[in-house]
């Protein structure tokens, strides 16, 4: 049994570690195959667009849950007009619900 999220211990990781473990982890192949579900948490319109990003592109944050409703995974993802993802194609994680912790990187504030 999972302990809930909130009593989970944090690591603070490099976003090159956190895409490791989601690259190790399938998440995005899961999502897209159904074993995971996509909640769109926030979807904005840049302007102007992201550098090498065509206009009309979307910066979106998306929740991936479990079936059951377990949250597993926080990422940051360019959508672009033709529906393919922008920048590296891939979504960008930032905070990922292990079984033992949360792994989680620094976003720099807008403030």
């Amino acid at each position: 049994m999972t302990p809930p999220q909130e009593k989970l211990p944090v690591e603070w990781v490099s976003n090159a570690v956190i895409r490791q473990y989601f690259n190790q982890g399938n998440y995005y192949e899961k999502m897209k195959s159904g074993e995971l579900v996509a909640y769109r948490k926030r979807n904005s319109h840049p302007d102007p667009p992201p550098k090498g990003e065509p206009f009309c592109t979307h910066s979106q944050i998306l929740y991936y849950y479990t079936k059951e409703g377990a949250p597993v995974a926080v990422v940051h993802q360019y959508l672009r007009p033709d529906g393919k993802l922008g920048a590296s194609g891939l979504p960008d994680p930032k905070q990922l619900i292990l079984a033992d912790r949360i792994v989680s990187v620094r976003t720099k504030s807008k403030e």
